[in-house]
């Protein structure tokens, strides 16, 4: 066993590795460009994001759709990964990420105006949408489309579900002092009651639970930088000048040089925000929309709440509170930055991760699930929902080292058939753009 993981390890090392995170990156500099730096409408996509439906087909809203996909990308990587990024890679790390975010929210916005473009109404009247719907209809690529259903359908057991339980029972069980067993079976119930009854009911949940979420966290990161505003000013200025000099942990947890700053902070940049790994747009296309270009303003949002905001937080508020300093590493370190304001800190990062990982369970159900129906039909998706739930028990109760490294795999395999399609058809996203925007 211990040979095998060592070699899932290689592998994963080897798929997060610099060509997929140069194809990840300048896929994102590439659509950045050929659309002309349309990351300048944001605060129109925000705008659009809460405003109403403008009808069309789809099985739910449009900001039903974003909360959805945000509930699946905002995760524990926004927590303790930032945290292992900066420890690995210095402060320096925090700009690189930040700079993912800005440059992914074009690439982000292409996935969701093909994915709603090739979208097709299944037997039952809902929509089905993504990668594997563009692959196929888009390039007539079937084979690439069952490539990335498969994928998805692996990593969804494992990066969005079992090693989230796994994460929020051990939290559980680490502050509050909670079994394991009653965490997990309390997960597994809610968890049924909210899949069992579709996209519909997913969206309905996320639509309280991730502003909720979103919204405390962000209070708590700015309650706790406020609580020790006068280092705020060399903090950023350490994140800047690290960023392009390198600076290595003074307690001697990992030196960091500037390579090690770029690619730690990118690698966990793409990682956070998903943009062009392909999953965000799949629940992109079940929203009510007639214009693609519309909806893949308003999905872009996600990256930009994700990694410009959430994870820029996170970044600052550990940076800040020196802790990197001290050779601690991801969640030892995030503890420490928390620990800043007793029993408040705490306090936010317990519920912050735990309404974290449960968001992702839910978000990425329904991924998995259109990966599932893709390849088998409509007949696997009641079964497929059901071994969902159960996962979920299982998670919270095993050791899932092995199947972490598995599912990264996946979920790394996933981006490659997606990119391919993003770039073959960046001149259908680019007239998209124009149609809709002038």
């Amino acid at each position: 066993m211990q040979t095998i993981e060592n070699v899932l390890k290689a592998i994963c090392d080897f798929v997060w590795g610099p060509p997929l995170l140069i194809l990840l990156f300048g896929t994102h500099l590439y659509l950045t460009i050929r659309l002309k730096f349309m990351q300048r409408y944001i605060f129109k996509a925000i705008r659009l994001s809460f405003s109403r439906p403008e009808g069309g087909a789809g099985d739910i809203s449009n900001f039903g759709a974003l909360v959805t996909a945000l509930a699946a990308t905002i995760g524990t990587g926004n927590i303790v990964g930032v945290s292992a990024a900066i420890a690995a890679g210095g402060p320096g790390a925090v700009l690189w990420m930040w700079l993912t975010g800005i440059f992914g929210i074009s690439t982000k916005f292409a996935e969701a105006v093909l994915s709603v473009k090739y979208r097709i109404t299944a037997k039952d009247g809902s929509m089905a949408g993504g990668p594997m719907y563009v692959l196929q209809y888009g390039m007539n690529a079937k084979w690439l489309g069952v490539v990335f259903a498969v994928f998805t359908a692996i990593a969804a057991f494992g990066i969005g579900n079992m090693v989230q339980a796994n994460s929020a029972a051990l939290l559980l069980k680490d502050t509050l002092h909670i079994s394991p067993w009653l965490s997990g079976a309390v997960m597994t119930v809610i968890t049924a009651m909210v899949i069992l009854g579709g996209i519909r009911s997913i969206a309905k949940v996320c639509e309280v639970l991730v502003p909720v979420m979103a919204i405390s966290y962000i209070l708590g990161c700015l309650v706790i930088l406020g609580w020790c505003y006068e280092t705020i000013p060399n903090t950023i200025s350490l994140i800047f000048s690290s960023a392009f000099t390198g600076q290595a942990a003074v307690g001697g947890f990992m030196g960091a040089g500037m390579k090690e700053a770029i690619r730690y902070g990118i690698a966990r940049g793409l990682f956070s925000n998903e943009s062009g790994l392909g999953s965000a747009p799949i629940v992109a296309a079940a929203a009510q929309t007639k214009e693609p270009a519309r909806q893949g303003l308003i999905s872009s949002t996600g990256t930009f709440w994700d990694t410009v905001v959430v994870c820029a937080l996170t970044g600052l508020t550990v940076v800040n509170s020196g802790g990197w300093q001290k050779g601690l590493g991801g969640v030892e370190l995030a503890k420490y930055a928390f620990s800043v304001i007793p029993t408040f800190g705490p306090g936010i990062l317990t519920f912050g991760l735990f309404t974290f990982v449960f968001s992702t369970i839910l978000g990425w159900s329904y991924y998995g699930e259109e990966a599932v129906e893709y390849l088998f039909g409509l007949k696997a998706v009641r079964p497929y929902r059901y071994l969902w739930v159960v996962c979920v028990m299982i998670g919270s109760l095993a050791s899932l080292e092995m199947v972490w490294t598995f599912a990264d795999i996946a979920n790394a395999l996933m981006a490659v058939p997606n990119l391919i399609s993003l770039i073959a058809l960046t001149p259908v996203v680019v007239a998209e753009t124009r149609r809709y925007l002038g």
